[in-house]
This record gives C-alpha cells, structure tokens and sequence, in this order.
C-alpha cells in the first residue's frame, strides 16, 4: 500500500482525495493545510495538520506528498518534500519561473525522490489514440496544429482569494488554464523553437492576461495556432486540440476536449471513423486523468521507475508559456533553447 498526504486543501485538493480513493493500492494517509478550518472533511482515519514540517516529521509511512497549494509556492514546498524524502506530485503548472521548475527537478534528483507533474489530459482515450496515430506516421508530414481554450472565468473566481490572478503565486490564462492544452501541443508536436506572441487584460481585474495569441514553429517547420480565453460569456465554449498532416486531420473537441470532432486519417473508413468516435468514452473533466496520475505514481514507486509525466515533462509548457509572454511583452519573436 501507498501512503499519500496532501498539501493545500483548496478546490483542486478534491479531485486528488476522489482519486486517491479509487485507486487500488493508494490509500489517503494525512492532509494538511495552513488554514484550520480546511482541514473540517469527513476522512475517517485521515491524519490532520496545519505544519508540513511537522506532518512529515510525524510519519514515516507517509510515501508520497500531492502538492495543491497556489502556483507560486509549489518549488519551496517541493523542496520540503523532497529534503523529507518523499515523493511528490505536483499540481500544474509545475512552477511559474524557469529557475524555479530548474531546482524543483534538482532536488528530487538530489534526494532521490520521484517528481510528477499533473497534466491529465494526456490520459483521456481520444487523446492517446491521436498520440498513437502520430507515432504511426499516420500524418505523414506534419502541416500545423491548434490549441484552443475558450473558457469563462468571472470576476467572482479571480476574487474568491486575494492570490488569483497574481503574478507571483497564480499566473494568467496561460499558467492556469492554457497549460493543459500547451502541454498536449508539446507532446503531439514535439518542441518548439520560435514563438510571436500578443496578450492583454481585457475584461477582468487581475495583474495577469486573461487573453492571449501566439504562433508558435516547431523544431520539424509545423507551424503552430495557440488562442487562450477566460473572458468568454457567459460559460465554458471550447477547448480543443487539432493536429493536420498531408494524410490525416484529427481535432479533439468540446468544452473540455473530451470527445472527436474529426477524424479524418487516410485508409479509414467514414463508418469506422464513426464507430471510433462511438467508442471513446466522454470522461468528466478532471478525475479520470488525475486517477492515471496517482495510479502510475503508485507503480512507480512499487517498480522504482520513473512518473509517466515527468519534472522534465512539466517544465516544457512552463518555459513555453514564459517565452509567450516575453514576445508579447517586447514585440519581438523569441527563440527558445
């Protein structure tokens, strides 16, 4: 059995219990946050603290710490867990600096521990299908890909916590809700080496873009369209992943990207397009991937090998998303290494 603990028992904090909970061979072993009055859940048999120190000091069964605190904290509390010699999982986005997403890999290397980064939406079934065809050549060449994130977020979300919508310790549309999506685009498309770039504050009082545009190119030549939105009225349109080749053209759609739109891909039929669509199950956002992500973590650590989403892994949008929002700072074209 696996022993996890969570730290930041705010919304996100949910989704890991549910999943911790459905996951065989993980078992919810203590949580712990600064705020008391978080910590009133009904978890029988579920230690409590208000001091990550103290709960890890505490308890040596403790295998793995889930970290769902703000953005801006999560290097200086995986540094914690790591000098604790536990393994971590960290929310996206893994950090909102460079250097610090840098000295998050460095310290759990040095301490020997395993890093995970919370990108769920690699495990949806319609999205590792379109990652199976590409690994096919199924495309053949590539020509581009979109990332789309038409989502609502109202003043009243930005205002329920004095954090959101910081520089420091929350980021914008990009950090917060585009993440998932850049994230799926690094890894059906592979790195990229240019980006141009425009962001704004439109609608919502927030230090923060709450829009944003970029063309990004690809190390192969595709060319990439990234359109980032929290300003949408009145609810949540779209969020979509679309890939286009020379012989095939795939988009994954929907509010949250959880069924197939298209699925055009040379030497499939219509009707067997048709019945692939059928067959891919309409997951309800969040859990499912996040159930992969604790389950992986927990075979992780019983075969001592590597978190299927790295610290590595989460790195990649993190320096993405910081050369977007350079180039639209400065106007220029920047080049990432």
């Amino acid at each position: 059995m696996i022993n996890f603990a969570i730290v930041g028992m705010g919304h996100i904090a949910n989704k890991h219990i549910e999943s911790i909970q459905k996951v065989e061979g993980a078992n919810l072993y203590a949580i712990c946050d600064t705020n008391s009055d978080r910590l009133e859940l009904d978890l029988p048999g579920v230690k409590k603290y208000t001091d990550l120190n103290e709960m890890l000091s505490e308890n040596k069964d403790i295998h793995v710490v889930n970290i769902c605190v703000p953005s801006g904290l999560h290097a200086r509390l995986t540094k914690v867990v790591a000098d604790h010699k536990r393994h971590i999982i960290v929310e996206k986005p893994m950090s909102l600096k460079l250097e610090d997403s840098e000295e998050m890999i460095k310290v759990a290397q040095e301490n020997n521990v395993k890093l995970a980064v919370v990108h769920p939406n690699r495990f949806r079934p319609a999205v590792q299908m379109l990652k199976a065809e590409l690994e096919k050549g199924s495309f053949g060449k590539l020509s581009h890909a979109n990332a789309t994130v038409r989502w609502n977020r109202g003043q009243a979300y930005y205002d329920q916590a004095d954090w959101r919508g910081t520089k420091e310790f929350d980021g914008g549309v990009l950090m917060n809700q585009a993440i998932h999506d850049l994230d799926l685009m690094l890894w059906l498309m592979g790195p990229v080496e240019s980006v141009q770039a425009m962001a704004a504050t439109r609608l919502r009082k927030i230090e923060t873009e709450d829009v944003a545009a970029a063309v990004v190119q690809f190390k192969s030549g595709a060319l990439g369209v990234i359109e980032a939105a929290t300003t949408i009225y009145p609810k949540n349109l779209e969020e979509s992943i679309s890939v286009f080749g020379e012989t095939a053209s795939v988009k994954i759609s929907g509010r949250t990207a959880n069924y197939i739109e298209t699925w055009d891909i040379e030497g499939v039929s219509e009707e067997e397009a048709a019945s692939l669509k059928d067959e891919v199950s309409k997951d309800p956002f969040g859990t499912p991937g996040h159930q992969c992500i604790i389950e992986d973590m927990v075979n992780a650590v019983s075969e001592d090998r590597e978190p299927i989403v790295t610290g590595e892994d989460g790195i990649a949008p993190v320096k993405l998303i910081l050369s977007i929002l350079e180039s639209a700072e400065t106007g220029k074209k920047v080049f990432i290494q």
